[in-house]
């Protein structure tokens, strides 16, 4: 930071209060303490000096860019910043120059932060790799995604992951706290005071998100500092605080980890009988704007995955949901989406035709086209009937419905058995027939 950055940065003309009261050591870091705590690995590694390569991984608001820059300044090294999203190659070999002039001129290390990491292309992180290797530069990089499926394996094998938490309410109650205090970086100048109401419900609000926080926190101070009459006590209380955090969004990334984790929820809950859960999931979904389609697609594969046989209305009702919705839209098709969530997670459940057709899938793939038996083959000329063809089938209607001792799979697979139907719902009333229609096959056969 030069002098007219510390300038504008202390006296907050136009700098947002996230910003103004960024951490700029160690000791001033909220949260965290599974890595920065006394004895872990990443804050050994600060106090010795000596950081490696390593991958920020973590929601939004937990802190990386912070943390990143508080690495620097604890370690004495330079610090340059790059954007995934704002910065190309071009960019990023003239930082490298600048990083490698630094270190033969100076012997100065440079730390090179890249945020959001993961918007990368492989070419660009695969000209990282070099400069990280010989040390020219010390990678941190910031990423909301999965590092696995983010950041490139090669990449990836020469930086630690650091995981980083949303920050705990408790935590957040401290940012805000020391936010409203400060008279240097903070609002502690205005002389507003919050009630302890209006701050749990902004800490309880945002997400774990501190830069969501002290934003919310912000608007809230200058409201009541611009409406409060002269002479009577400047207060957020909790209706001020409210009017805040009115419009906030909700964290739900429609193609990263973040929706696969949602979703995997909404599928489990509805599995596990928990038709509370499974709404609630259903409704994370949609409030951050999910498209409807995608949810009622899932519960029609769930309808017949994880229900079947043992409740066979609930592909019937999914089907019907989905076709409801088509008509009604949005928001009168949430009464139904609501409906079949809820029908669909107290149902009996049973994935036994989903075992059923992977278990035959995989004999097709593992022993190829069997061939089938003369007797069950379509005699449609004189020649195939002299050639055997249809000889010997029997017909179940002229049997009761039921030709004991008959069996259709190719000889090489036998008696084998693909569907085992469970003890749940309409199922159980399928596996008792069976059972007595296999034993009738097998025992005569």
């Amino acid at each position: 930071m030069d002098l007219f950055d510390h300038g504008v940065k202390t006296r907050g003309e136009g700098v947002p209060l996230a910003d103004r009261m960024r951490p700029e050591r160690l000791s001033e870091v909220i949260g965290q303490q599974h890595v920065l705590g006394k004895g872990q690995l990443l804050r050994t590694a600060i106090e010795a000096g000596r950081v490696p390569s390593i991958v920020l991984w973590g929601p939004p608001g937990s802190g990386k860019t912070t943390l990143a820059r508080v690495i620097a300044a604890e370690t004495d090294t330079r610090f340059a910043a790059l954007s995934a999203v704002l910065s190309g190659v071009a960019e990023l070999r003239a930082e490298v120059k600048t990083a490698s002039d630094q270190r033969r001129l100076y012997g100065k290390r440079t730390i090179l932060f890249i945020d959001e990491i993961h918007r990368y292309s492989k070419a660009q992180q695969d000209a990282l790799l070099p400069h990280v290797e010989d040390g020219t530069v010390v990678l941190i990089g910031a990423t909301t995604e999965n590092p696995s499926f983010a950041v490139n394996a090669a990449l990836l094998s020469r930086a630690r992951v650091i995981e980083l938490k949303a920050l705990s309410e408790a935590d957040l109650l401290r940012v805000l706290e020391r936010a409203l205090s400060d008279k240097k970086r903070g609002l502690g100048e205005l002389e507003v005071g919050a009630s302890d109401e209006a701050l749990r419900a902004i800490a309880a609000s945002v997400q774990g998100d501190a830069r969501r926080a002290l934003d919310v926190l912000d608007a809230a101070a200058r409201f009541v500092a611009g409406t409060t009459p002269a002479g009577e006590p400047r207060l957020i209380s909790l209706d001020a605080a409210q009017q805040a955090l009115a419009g906030k969004t909700l964290v739900h990334d429609k193609t990263g980890e973040g929706h696969y984790n949602v979703v995997s929820a909404f599928i489990k809950s509805m599995r596990g009988n928990d038709p509370d859960a499974a709404l609630y999931w259903m409704m994370r979904m949609l409030e951050a704007g999910e498209d409807p389609l995608f949810v009622l697609r899932r519960m029609v594969i769930f309808a017949s995955e994880d229900i079947g046989n043992a409740d066979p209305h609930a592909l019937m009702l999914a089907m019907s949901t989905d076709q409801a919705f088509q008509r009604l839209g949005m928001p009168e098709g949430l009464h139904a989406l609501s409906q079949c969530c809820l029908y669909l997670a107290c149902a009996p459940k049973s994935n036994a035709s989903y075992v059923a057709w992977q278990a035959a899938q995989r004999d097709v793939k593992e022993r190829g086209a069997l061939e089938v038996p003369l007797k069950l083959r379509n005699a449609a000329t004189s020649a195939m009937k002299d050639w055997g063809y249809g000889k010997g089938y029997r017909y179940p209607h002229d049997e009761g419905g039921h030709a004991r001792g008959e069996t259709y799979l190719p000889d090489a697979l036998g008696h084998r058995r693909y569907y085992e139907p469970k003890d749940s719902g309409i199922e159980a009333r399928i596996k008792e027939r069976l059972a007595k229609l296999r034993g009738e096959r097998e025992d005569k056969s």
